[in-house]
């Protein structure tokens, strides 16, 4: 917003807002759209961005709710693959790690799938494999897919490689977290494996699970990634601005 020359107001801890005391996401949206012209939303809890544009006079942008949906993420990593390899069909896509509660993945899949010739490779552990909706919208619309544990099993087939991270805040167990949370580890003797024009991605922010020497290879680009959010998302604000007028 302030590229676009627009300022900002807000919050990024719900704590030092009225939800601290007791505020509902109705209201707190109502009163936001006396303030401002466009509202950016992330929450916790799955949903709260769909309850919020129900009672809000201005747009509301779902910036991620809680383990749901990741929309502008999406937007920011089909514009990095239409913008690196030409095209948003005809190739195979690896989604590698927190595929339960990765709301990122779980939007891309729902954004992808509506292109031709698109085939989904699952990697990940038992314990965080993707959710059963997904897997039945898959089957419905016919799309391909696999299921599988091993990267290095997988990896040499794949054209994009999107790699996430396993999500501390979503755990109930510090124990489960702590034994899951280096179960993916790409190096460059993995990414050795893959194809030469393979690209990586990643939504960010990465712990562990992309080594640091991974970054120099032309293949990683989830770098880019972020200058095409920035790209994407003004481009987001713009529409609904004019869609508002």
């Amino acid at each position: 917003m302030l590229n676009l020359g627009g300022s900002v107001i807000g919050f990024s801890d719900a704590a030092s807002s009225s939800a601290s005391k007791g505020e509902s996401v109705a209201d707190t949206i109502r009163v936001i759209s006396c303030f401002a012209d466009i509202c950016a939303m992330r929450h916790p809890k799955e949903g709260a961005a769909t309850v919020a544009s129900t009672h809000s006079s201005i747009p509301v942008i779902n910036a991620g709710d809680g383990g749901h949906q990741h929309p502008t993420q999406t937007l920011t990593d089909m514009l990095t693959i239409r913008a690196l390899k030409g095209r948003l069909s005809d190739y195979t896509i690896g989604l590698c790690g927190d595929l339960k509660f990765g709301r990122t993945v779980h939007s891309l899949i729902n954004a992808l799938s509506r292109y031709d010739n698109v085939r989904f490779v699952f990697i990940s552990p038992e314990e965080l494999r993707i959710p059963d909706y997904l897997i039945d919208m898959l089957k419905e619309r016919g799309i391909p897919y696999e299921e599988v544990i091993r990267l290095e099993d997988t990896i040499g087939k794949l054209d994009l490689l999107y790699m996430t991270r396993v999500q501390r805040e979503r755990f109930f167990n510090e124990e489960d977290y702590i034994r899951l949370k280096d179960f993916y580890i790409l190096d460059q003797a993995k990414l050795e494996l893959a194809k030469k024009d393979m690209l990586v991605l990643h939504p960010l922010p990465r712990v562990n699970e992309i080594s640091v020497e991974v970054d120099e290879d032309p293949r990683a680009v989830y770098f880019k990634q972020v200058q095409y959010g920035v790209y994407v998302r003004m481009a987001l604000i713009l529409t609904l601005l004019g869609m508002a007028d």
